[in-house]
């Protein structure tokens, strides 16, 4: 009897971990890329069905997607589908048979046309690719939301019409979730990509997760996945920072092996040298220019705190300021000092006032012939006094009093 009870019980101890040799036997249509660890994100949808579908909306899971009619924001139309460089030279956006195409023209004669393989962006500007063989290339023109057409790509000198501009693994470490390098020749390996950023780009290898949850239905403690809320401040600012930091002296691996939890500074307790806001371009330095405002550092907020990455807020200015109202109020002694003089309008424009839309210096797009140079407005994360946003929003309520 003491045998059996003996052999019963370590059976019951064997089971949570035979999840784990299952995901090596499971009948999976496609294996993940990056390994038999990664379930891909489809696997999610089971069982988080309603984060899924918000997040599929958001501009991190469309950050970069197979280009289509569908996913071009720019316009094919005659008369609208012409980018002007002047000189004679132009780019025409054409459909050819099921296909979409960037063609090149020199006084007329065509010189070079290339396929619309991949749309990256979208929320600001749209970029394209193309695959040569097994190499990428960015397509001339891109589209600018601001001027509402198309517009010159970064990186290409208006004074020519180019299409050989390479992209590197780098730039697919930010907009997509997966591409694998080829070891002895330049380029990728195209059945290896994942776009967009999926949900184990941020939570981690799932495999294991789903097995175990699968096995276990009634589970409600997260197992063998990483979740937001279990990290340290550091690694939360982190897990943003691969792809918004943009500081060159933070000594990171590859985007592609970084996983929630990790670090990227040899001491997470140092600031890059770099975090004077004065010198950090609004594209890419969403991180340090947040680290080196006052409510950062007198408060325990990370990213987290205003942005919920599973659904799309990008323009609910209303929802951010509230955002800012919850820490700041008069029962605290921290409000707004101009309060009395903005009345309701501060329910609205916390951010504009404190977060404005500054110009990036290391993007600039200019529309056809080069008629118009819009900036390429992009909101600061130094949270901080702006005097020309305050003034510009006290006129504004003048104005509506006249």
């Amino acid at each position: 009897m003491l045998k059996k009870r003996t052999f019963f019980l370590l059976l019951v101890s064997l089971v949570p971990l035979s999840f784990i040799l299952t995901q090596c036997f499971n009948d999976t249509p496609k294996e993940d890329p990056r390994g038999e660890l990664y379930a891909g994100s489809a696997s999610c949808q089971k069982c988080h069905s309603q984060i899924y579908d918000s997040y599929m909306h958001t501009a991190h899971f469309q950050t970069s997607r197979p280009a289509s009619l569908n996913t071009i924001n720019g316009s094919f139309h005659k008369d609208s589908n012409v980018f002007e460089y002047g000189n004679g030279l132009k780019v025409i956006m054409k459909q050819r048979n099921d296909s979409l195409y960037q063609v090149g023209y020199q006084n007329g004669k065509e010189t070079e046309g290339e396929k619309f393989d991949i749309a990256v962006g979208g929320v600001k500007a749209q970029t394209y690719l193309y695959w040569k063989g097994k190499q990428l290339f960015e397509l001339p023109v891109s589209y600018f939301v601001a001027l509402h057409n198309w517009a010159n790509s970064p990186g290409y000198n208006l004074g020519r019409i180019s299409f050989d501009r390479p992209i590197l693994k780098k730039c697919l470490e930010c907009h997509t979730s997966y591409v694998k390098e080829l070891a002895q020749e330049p380029g990728f390996n195209k059945a290896s990509l994942i776009y967009g950023i999926d949900c184990e780009r941020c939570h981690g290898p799932a495999a294991n997760h789903v097995n175990y949850h699968t096995a276990y239905p009634d589970e409600k403690k997260a197992k063998y996945i990483v979740t937001y809320n279990s990290l340290t401040r550091t690694q939360k600012m982190d897990a943003c920072a691969v792809c918004h930091a943009g500081n060159k002296d933070i000594p990171q691996k590859s985007g592609f092996d970084f996983v929630m939890g990790d670090t990227l500074l040899k001491d997470p307790h140092a600031m890059p040298e770099s975090s004077n806001p004065a010198t950090l371009d609004v594209h890419v330095n969403q991180n340090a220019l947040l680290a080196s405002s006052k409510c950062f550092i007198m408060s325990k907020m990370d990213c987290g705190s205003c942005h919920d990455p599973h659904t799309n807020q990008s323009r609910n200015i209303a929802m951010y300021t509230q955002k800012c109202l919850n820490c700041h109020s008069e029962a605290k002694h921290n409000f707004c000092k101009m309060a009395a003089q903005l009345g309701p309008t501060i329910n609205n424009n916390c951010i504009n006032c404190h977060m404005p839309q500054k110009s990036s210096h290391l993007i600039k797009l200019e529309a056809s012939n080069g008629k118009v140079n819009v900036p390429y407005l992009v909101r600061t994360h130094h949270i901080s006094i702006y005097p020309e946003e305050t003034g510009k929003i006290l006129a504004f309520i003048k104005a509506q009093h006249l």
